[in-house]
C-alpha cells in the first residue's frame, strides 16, 4: 500500500513541444515532445527525490494521456486524483528554444474545439498532507478555476498549507497575449486570493515585480496579510528568499551543461519542498542544485535528480 501523500500537486499535465534551437515549433523540424506541465514537473520531481506525492490533474484519453500514466506508474505516484476526459484532448504547449537553451511560451496545439483537458478539471476530495502545491494557470479557465478554488479551501479547512508557483505564463489567459506580457488587472485581481492564502510563495524576479512593484522577498512577506515565507529567483543569477524570519542569497550552480532550461524551477520547487525540515539555507542550495542538474536534459521531468544525485552534486 503506498504511503499518504507529503505534497498533492494539483494543475496541469501537458505536453511540451520543444523546437529546434533557433526555431519556430509550430512549422520547424524536428521537434521534441516532452511530458511536463508544472504540477506534473513538481510531482514527478519529489518522487524521484523520494517525497510521496499525489498529483490532481485531468488528461484526455489520448496518447498523451497514456504516456502520462505510464511515467506517474514508473514514478510511484498516488493518481488516484488523477480524470480522464473522453472530450477534450490533452494540452500541446509550444515552446520555441534559442540557442542557448532559454525557452518561451509561444501558444498550443491539439485543440479541436472543445478546449484542453485540463481546463475541465472536476473539483478533487484532498487527502490529508502537509502541502497542496498550486500555480496560477488553472485560474485561466472557469471550470479549473472552481476546481483549484475548492481545493485551496479544502487545504485551509484541514490544516494542509498551500504552495504557490506564480508561473505567469499569458497565453495561457490569452492564446494571442505576447509571451512575454506581464499580467493584466483581471488576472492580477483573479490571482490575488493565492497570494493572499499561500504559506510558500515562489516567483520568478519578472514576476515579483509584475504583482508587487519590488523583488525584495521581505518585502513581499510583509505586503502579505498572513506573512508567507518567499522564494525570488532569477535565471542563473542568485537566488533570495525570506524563510520565516531567516533570509539570504543563494549563488546559482552552474550546470555541467545547459541543454534546456524547461522545467529548471520545478525542480527547484521540488527540491524546496522535497528537504523543507531542513534548515533554511540548506534547503535553498539543495533546490538550486535540483534546478541546475535539470538543465543538463531535453525537457523538465526525464532528467530529474534523486536525491543522492544532488547531494553528490552539492559536496
Amino acid at each position: 500500500m503506498a504511503p499518504d501523500p507529503v505534497v498533492v500537486c494539483l494543475g496541469e499535465a501537458l505536453i511540451d513541444r520543444l523546437g529546434p534551437p533557433g526555431g519556430d515549433p509550430a512549422v520547424d523540424v524536428p521537434v521534441d515532445d516532452r511530458l511536463g506541465g508544472a504540477p506534473a514537473n513538481v510531482a514527478c520531481g519529489l518522487a524521484r527525490l523520494g517525497t510521496p506525492v499525489a498529483f490532481a490533474g485531468r488528461l484526455g484519453q489520448d496518447a498523451i494521456g497514456e504516456a502520462f500514466v505510464s511515467l506517474f506508474a514508473e514514478r510511484g505516484l498516488d493518481t488516484a486524483l488523477l480524470q480522464r476526459d473522453a472530450e477534450r484532448p490533452s494540452r500541446i504547449v509550444l515552446v520555441r528554444r534559442s540557442r542557448d537553451g532559454e525557452r518561451q511560451f509561444q501558444g498550443f496545439a491539439g485543440d479541436e474545439g472543445a478546449g484542453f483537458a485540463d481546463q475541465a478539471l472536476d473539483p478533487v476530495p484532498l487527502p490529508q498532507a502537509q502541502w497542496l502545491l498550486i500555480g496560477t494557470l488553472s485560474l485561466a479557465a472557469p471550470g479549473s478555476a472552481s476546481a483549484l478554488l475548492e481545493a485551496v479551501s479544502q487545504a485551509r479547512s484541514q490544516g494542509t498549507a498551500i504552495a504557490l508557483d506564480v508561473n505567469w505564463r499569458p497565453t495561457f489567459w490569452d492564446a494571442t497575449a505576447d509571451p512575454g506580457a506581464g499580467p493584466s488587472a483581471a488576472a492580477k485581481a483573479a490571482i490575488q486570493p493565492l497570494l493572499d492564502q499561500a504559506a510558500l510563495i515562489k516567483l520568478a524576479r519578472e514576476e515579483a515585480l509584475w504583482f508587487f512593484n519590488t523583488d525584495e522577498p521581505s518585502a513581499i512577506q510583509q505586503a502579505l496579510p498572513q506573512r508567507p515565507d518567499v522564494v525570488v529567483t532569477d535565471g542563473a543569477a542568485p537566488v533570495r528568499w525570506q524563510l520565516g524570519a531567516d533570509s539570504g542569497q543563494q549563488t546559482a550552480f552552474q550546470p555541467p551543461t545547459v541543454v534546456d532550461t524547461t522545467g529548471a524551477g520545478d525542480a527547484f520547487t521540488a527540491g524546496l519542498l522535497h528537504r523543507w525540515s531542513a534548515p533554511p539555507i540548506d534547503r535553498i542550495r539543495f533546490s538550486a542544485a535540483c534546478g541546475a542538474l535539470v538543465c543538463g536534459g531535453a525537457g523538465g521531468i526525464d532528467p530529474q535528480p534523486t536525491h543522492e544525485e544532488v547531494m553528490r552534486f552539492i559536496r
